[in-house]
């Protein structure tokens, strides 16, 4: 059983830093392709970067490349999101998910490829 739990959201001045962290307590963690997504109030839920499961590659959403990084530690059950030169228009509350579907080596953007959602994690930018 996959049981995430996202950390590390806080709030933060534009250009500061965060590191997110998203915590597997099941056995399976190392399988899969993990991904975070973001939802800011009022807006869909969004694809921000995914890892595949040896973290041999990985994807972002234009808006964050260059200034977000994904990583994963197989031995600890966790993925990381470092989140680098942050605007305001990062707000939003970030969520980490597992990719069950749409290919074992394939890093997919949208949310139905997803199962496993952590609770969530607030950011807020200050400007």
């Amino acid at each position: 059983q996959v049981q995430l739990v996202e950390s590390g959201g806080g709030l933060v001045q534009a250009g500061g830093s965060l590191r997110l962290s998203c915590a597997d307590s099941g056995q399976t963690f190392s399988r899969y392709i993990m991904g975070w997504f973001r939802q800011a109030p009022g807006e869909e839920r969004e694809f921000v970067a995914g890892i595949t499961s040896n973290g041999g590659a990985t994807a972002y959403v234009d808006s964050v490349k260059g200034r977000f990084t994904i990583s994963r530690d197989n031995a600890a059950n966790t993925v990381y999101l470092q989140m680098n030169s942050l605007k305001p228009e990062d707000t939003a509350v970030y969520y980490c998910a597992v990719q069950t579907s749409g290919g074992i080596s394939i890093i997919n953007f949208s949310v139905y490829n997803y199962n496993y959602w952590g609770q969530g994690t607030q950011v807020t930018v200050s400007s």
